[in-house]
């Protein structure tokens, strides 16, 4: 074999398996409530409570790029600082960034807003005037926090709610205003917060988070997970019980690393096929530090439930994504 085929096939071996190896936390500074998604620049862009972007090439390897509405009017249907919990989107040509506003224990006023942007690295601007998708009041559902957006059968919806259920409710194909403010169905009951529902193998997967989120080492929160046959439910744990009862199977608990692993990011599949998920977690004993980002592969049984290694998050060196 010649030089020439040898350096090839050099080439062709590191394009097919390009995986960075990583270790716990992938980003080391308070970044809560992770949302990622892939632009059309080849970047991956993560968003969080505190609005903040940061990109990464690799899923490993992340950046600060700047904040969400840098240089442009921020929300302000209520008057806090900073958004909750942000869920990034591409629809048509604009990434559509939906996010919560609430002060803390203010359910009654919490309320879910929506920005536009042409490019993922933004400044985004507000939409509907004051960047108000829907308050508490408005749509019936107390501490109306935590959006998730998804699309079935080519209809648009968000998914919400935070330890007083979980709720769906139809869009306006713009995505960007709800098409019935009356027409809400539930999910799950009043144990969950911070859903985020993947469809897999002919079923629909409802992640979520239960506990206390927010009490550095003494944080309870944990990743759980339910699935159905149907986009509307019932979801079921593995014992048959429903979400919709409060029934769940837990999928990430803290270790002796790190504490109180949840609010999850959308499911990335790499080239290899391997699915993966980002959430946050304090650091134990370093809870100063706030809710850093983490990432693990997600695993799956013969019968087609989710599981990590060891049920929480990794501690040592892993290999990581194939992108």
């Amino acid at each position: 074999m010649n030089i020439s085929l040898l350096f090839f096939f050099f080439f062709l071996n590191a394009i097919v398996c390009d995986r960075t190896n990583y270790v716990n936390p992938i980003i080391r500074r308070d970044v809560p409530d992770p949302t990622i998604i892939k632009g059309d620049n080849g970047y991956y862009y993560l968003y969080a409570t505190g609005e903040g972007i940061y990109r990464s090439l690799n899923l490993v390897n992340w950046e600060y790029v700047r904040q969400v509405f840098e240089g442009k009017p921020r929300p302000s249907f209520v008057d806090v600082s900073s958004y909750w919990a942000p869920c990034i989107t591409k629809q048509g040509n604009l990434y559509v960034l939906y996010f919560a506003l609430s002060v803390w224990g203010g359910g009654d006023t919490a309320g879910i807003g929506v920005a536009t942007a042409s490019s993922p690295e933004g400044p985004f601007d507000i939409q509907n005037g004051n960047g108000k998708l829907f308050q508490s009041g408005e749509v019936g559902v107390h501490n109306s926090i935590d959006p998730y957006y998804i699309e079935e059968n080519g209809v648009k919806y968000i998914i919400w709610g935070s330890f007083f259920g979980i709720y769906g409710i139809e869009l306006n194909s713009d995505g960007l205003t709800v098409k019935n403010i009356k027409n809400k169905f539930q999910l799950a009951g009043t144990y969950f917060e911070a859903a985020y529902m993947y469809k897999r193998g002919g079923y629909y997967y409802l992640f979520a988070s239960i506990g206390s989120c927010c009490e550095g080492d003494n944080s309870t929160y944990q990743t759980v997970v339910g699935r159905a046959t149907s986009f509307f439910g019932p979801f079921y744990s593995k014992n048959g019980g429903r979400m919709l009862d409060n029934s769940y199977d837990v999928l990430l608990s803290g270790n002796n690393n790190f504490v109180g692993p949840g609010h999850n990011a959308r499911i990335v599949e790499d080239r290899g096929g391997r699915t993966w998920m980002a959430y946050h977690a304090y650091i134990r004993g370093q809870s100063q530090i706030g809710r850093t980002a983490c990432i693990d592969e997600v695993l799956w049984t013969g019968d087609g439930w989710p599981y990590f290694n060891g049920g929480s998050p990794s501690t040592n060196t892993q290999q990581g994504p194939d992108v």
